[in-house]
């Protein structure tokens, strides 16, 4: 693998203006969703797996912002 690829995944990078909003938008966005997918599904097995992978829709979208150029569309 790539050593500047491998330092990039696990590198740290303090989001600043644009990347912060970004930040902020997408963990709201997946809080609303998660409260919605709460109030409409049961408490099960298969709904805590909705909530994990809620949670890596956030992860993901967020690495992408801060592995990335930001610009707007």
């Amino acid at each position: 693998m790539d050593l500047r690829d491998l330092y990039r995944r696990f590198d740290f990078e303090l989001a600043v203006d644009e990347k912060a909003r970004l930040h902020e938008s997408i963990r709201d966005l997946c809080r609303q969703m998660a409260l919605n997918m709460d109030a409409l599904l049961p408490d099960c097995r298969e709904t805590a797996t909705v909530m994990i992978k809620i949670e890596e829709v956030m992860f993901w979208a967020n690495a992408a912002v801060a592995r990335h150029e930001v610009t707007s569309n």
